[in-house]
């Protein structure tokens, strides 16, 4: 509770100095927003580069910023004109110069000044060029005729310092830029195929959320045969690849190279050399025989716990068909996580646009040892610093400060990162926490439907937010303070990626690999964990362990449940997305124009067919996550039933018949 006291009281801190119009409109070399109401560039929205070319310099890279004055105007230019070029016809024609003059820093009453002498006081660019505006910025207006690249109709022109440059240097300067103009087009079609097949995708995901839910409803008949399909087909895989080698090992008899051995012709690079050898297909039959022996002894000493682990899929099936609320809970989850990853973004973009500008010299001339420097642009051409750096200027970097709250923006947004990660795992746990109270309420019922409390997922619900609040927070303490780790650990390795040697890229694998894992289990034992404390009410450190030791105990048994429940939810999301991807994938492409006519002007069919086949994976997720977490509570139910129980009158079973049937078995 301090902890989101904490970030309630940062979030407001930050509202109160932030500003997201930093982030909004671009800003000019002298910290200006351009097109803010109420200053002086009001009606200038649009930011303009002196020399685009500068682009290209290496600075660029390091602080994310185009060393180059940069200013608001109203609008791009239309046409082409250098500063030197608008000097000699200014006696008998000012119109040049007065559209020109709109590109500079001030209004200039005539072009007087040389053009070093401009160029030293950088009051205007040397050359403008037909432009257009993107994402409020102007970038050169490319186009290509017959062939060839050309800005505003020509291929060459004139920099405005003696040189000609062509639309290619230009293209160079600006190919980040290019890269947006043609993602715009893009976007500008994608939008348009979404504005059309908007109400398809949404019908494809309605029948997804059908699908996922009969499908669920039907794996008490289909559990087992979609088991034993998959197994079937695995040993008939395996066998047919045992006789096509061994058929390939007798094909190859007689042949002149049939004899050699793998150590005869030492490493080689053409891999087709190795399958010419007897002793090849000869090893590749001898694994293969071997893996096919062991998975049918494995089938054979274990099939009384496959047949465990598939009624324990068919009694999940059972248990959503009676507490059928559970596959809504979902939609709570996405709900809650929604408004913490909103709070999050939002209290970082606050973070980041907090402080005054800050700027800092940048030298795109060549090195400079006053580079990334901060600087006053009042006055600094006649500073020491610009003295030293040829060429140097003072650019506007990023929004900073000297007071303690600006000092610390580093701090509070890594505060603010680790406590939205806590969050987000909290909701999680509190979703498992409530899931497993109600199935596991649907479990101990001894009489089922009938002793089933009314209202169980409320109820469980209840229980957790009232009772397990504590022990929810702490496994997810846990688990936000390694992903934390993990995420430190990924930044530093790309920030000193460049700098680092072998053995520290050894090392930072390791521990990324190390956390990595960590991760995983604790995420299995919390699982666990919390299922248990919806069983029992005890604290998390004593569920934990309950739960870890009772797994421990039936290790096998949880191994082969991991892994049958792993396949068959894996098979319903590809069986759900598979179908509804082929639908859409008839439609789209005007396969069945005579059963249902779709969209008939697509730019782009694809993007509306991944849409709905990824959007049905989710919606697909969505719904088993609540069957696996089914599972995984009637799984530790199922293990506490039988060794807390002997099936008496005194201690009777509270496990249903299909699974006594497979208790009361010598071989389990």
């Amino acid at each position: 509770m301090l902890f989101i006291i904490g970030y309630i009281l940062l979030g407001l801190i930050a509202w109160v100095h932030g500003d997201p119009r930093k982030v909004v409109f671009p800003t000019d070399s002298e910290g200006h927003f351009c097109g803010q109401k109420g200053t002086p560039t009001e009606n200038k929205s649009i930011l303009f580069y002196f020399n685009l070319f500068s682009c290209t310099s290496p600075s660029v890279m390091v602080n994310l910023q185009c060393p180059t004055t940069q200013i608001c105007v109203s609008k791009c230019p239309e046409k082409f004109l250098t500063y030197v070029g608008t000097q000699f016809p200014y006696r008998k024609d000012k119109g040049s110069w007065t559209y020109f003059s709109q590109f500079c820093k001030s209004s200039f009453a005539k072009p007087e000044k040389t053009l070093s002498q401009m160029i030293m006081d950088d009051d205007c660019p040397t050359v403008i060029f037909p432009s257009r505006p993107l994402l409020q910025r102007c970038f050169p207006d490319f186009s290509f005729v017959n062939g060839t690249l050309t800005v505003g109709n020509k291929t060459v022109f004139e920099d405005g310092k003696g040189s000609t440059r062509n639309a290619t240097e230009l293209r160079a300067a600006a190919k980040s830029i290019n890269k947006i103009l043609d993602a715009k087009a893009i976007g500008v079609k994608v939008f348009e195929d979404y504005a059309t097949t908007w109400y398809w995708i949404l019908i494809g995901l309605t029948i997804a959320m059908l699908l996922s839910w009969i499908f669920l409803i039907l794996l008490r008949f289909t559990a087992g045969f979609l088991f034993w399909v998959f197994i079937l087909g695995v040993i008939g895989i395996i066998g047919y690849g045992i006789w096509y080698c061994y058929w390939e090992y007798k094909n190859l008899q007689g042949h002149h190279t049939s004899y050699l051995t793998i150590y005869d012709i030492g490493i080689q690079s053409d891999m087709n050399i190795y399958l010419q050898l007897r002793q090849t297909w000869l090893t590749f039959t001898i694994i293969l025989s071997v893996l096919e022996v062991v998975i049918i002894l494995m089938l054979i000493f274990l099939r009384n716990r496959i047949r465990l682990s598939i009624a324990l899929l068919k009694e999940g099936s059972k248990a959503i068909g009676y507490i059928p609320s559970t596959l809504i809970y979902p939609v709570l989850t996405f709900i809650l996580l929604s408004i913490c990853i909103s709070y999050w973004a939002v209290t970082a973009v606050y973070l980041a646009t907090s402080g005054v500008p800050v700027y800092k010299i940048i030298a795109p001339g060549g090195p400079c040892k006053h580079e990334n420097k901060t600087c006053d642009p009042e006055g600094f051409n006649t500073t020491e610093m610009s003295k030293a750096c040829p060429g140097a200027q003072c650019i506007f970097s990023f929004y900073g400060g000297k007071t303690l709250y600006h000092q610390y923006i580093n701090t509070f947004q890594m505060f603010n990162l680790f406590v939205f990660l806590w969050l987000i795992n909290f909701v999680i746990a509190l979703g498992q926490c409530t899931l497993a109270g109600a199935f596991a309420s649907y479990y101990w019922a001894l009489k089922k439907p009938d002793d089933i409390p009314p209202y169980p997922l409320f109820s469980a619900f209840g229980r957790a937010i009232r009772y397990h609040t504590g022990s929810l927070a702490f496994g997810s303490l846990i688990l936000a303070l390694i992903q934390m780790i993990r995420i430190i650990l990924e930044y530093m390795d790309r920030r000193f990626k460049e700098s680092q040697n072998n053995i520290s890229k050894f090392l930072q694998c390791c521990l990324k690999c190390c956390f990595w894992c960590l991760e995983k289990v604790v995420k299995f034992l919390n699982r666990n964990a919390y299922v248990m404390i919806a069983i029992h009410g005890k604290g998390f450190c004593r569920s934990a362990r309950d739960a870890f030791n009772l797994l421990i105990r039936n290790i096998l048994k949880v191994a082969i449940m991991d892994k049958v429940t792993e396949f068959v939810l894996i098979l319903g999301k590809i069986l759900v997305a598979g179908c509804i991807g082929i639908l859409a994938f008839l439609l789209f492409t005007q396969r069945i124009p005579m059963i249902l006519e779709g969209p008939t002007s697509l730019n782009y069919y694809w993007v509306p067919l991944l849409t709905v086949v990824i959007g049905s994976y989710l919606v697909a997720h969505g719904f088993f996550s609540v069957y696996a977490m089914c599972i995984d509570t009637l799984f530790i139910c199922f293990l506490e039933d039988s060794e807390r129980n002997d099936g008496s009158t005194e201690r009777p079973y509270y496990m249903t018949q299909s699974l006594l049937k497979i208790v009361k078995k010598p071989t389990i």
